[in-house]
């Protein structure tokens, strides 16, 4: 029994000292995490950032120093995840994950992105980890932001601007997407290579050709066939504005009014009222 005793006591006690450990009291971070996902163009872009706020406290110039590298939020350092590879303020980058370091002045930012992604905060942050750096202006906001924030602005099929606000201070630097090369060489192998029996493939062709003022004739010629093969209002309303756009207003005209018609027997307003403004503009 002593035996049986000696081995049970402390078994007890680890299971103990595990249960006191394991109890922790659950309450909001000072700095709550964050993460923000976007496509830009044709690329998946996350940020993962905590979030400090102001508490009475000034920050850029006393508790976020000018002059020295910051982690760009709290905690952690903020993370940048790009799917494919992109160009950030005319700088190329290749696909992956990156730290968001930044060096706040009065009158210009530094940005740099950083390879290394493991550092608590700036603690241990080295420059030979840098993969790139580039400067930016900042501005000043409409409003006083009490929790710093990031989120994604001035939105393009190609690009967008990712911008952060705390204070009153606002900073953004542009991120472009490779678009144009990946959708043509799609175009290529789906449409102009061989004659593809969904219609849908021309209509989404001639959109891109029309909405990049590519080769007009060559839209018609597509929209004309999708059309043909399987007719639609946002089909047929595509159609109308290609034909005008090579001067065919008689044409477009009838396209737009066949269109309006489809729209309305399927009680979707937002074309017909789309195809009653490209009439009217059509003199």
């Amino acid at each position: 029994m002593k035996n049986k005793a000696k081995i049970i006591i402390p078994f007890v006690l680890l299971f103990v000292v595990s249960m006191v450990e394991a109890q922790q009291i659950q309450m909001p971070q000072a700095s709550p995490a964050a993460q923000i996902s976007q496509k830009v163009g044709l690329t998946d872009v996350s940020v993962e950032y905590s979030r400090p706020s102001m508490k009475g406290r000034k920050i850029f110039g006393e508790l976020v120093p000018f002059g020295q590298v910051w982690r760009t939020g709290a905690n952690a350092a903020t993370l940048l995840t790009f799917s494919t590879p992109v160009i950030i303020e005319g700088n190329e980058l290749p696909a992956g994950t990156y730290a968001l370091y930044s060096i706040p002045d009065k009158n210009l930012w530094t940005f740099i992105i950083s390879s290394n992604t493991k550092l608590w905060g700036a603690v241990g942050y080295d420059q030979a980890d840098d993969v790139m750096r580039f400067m930016v202006k900042p501005g000043k906001t409409g409003q006083r932001y009490e929790t710093m924030e990031i989120n994604f602005v001035d939105m393009t099929d190609t690009g967008a601007s990712l911008a952060i606000k705390w204070e009153n201070t606002r900073v953004k630097f542009r991120i472009e997407t490779e678009v144009d090369e990946i959708v043509m060489g799609q175009i290529k192998e789906l449409v102009i290579d061989q004659e593809p029996q969904n219609p849908g493939l021309y209509y989404q062709a001639a959109n891109y050709y029309f909405t990049n003022n590519k080769d007009m004739d060559l839209a018609y010629d597509w929209i004309t066939k999708s059309v043909d093969d399987d007719p639609k209002y946002w089909t047929m309303h595509l159609k109308a504005k290609i034909e005008l756009a090579l001067g065919k207003k008689k044409e477009a005209k009838e396209s737009a009014q066949k269109s309006m018609d489809m729209a309305r027997e399927a009680k979707n307003p937002d074309y017909v009222g789309l195809n009653e403004r490209l009439i009217r503009s059509i003199r």
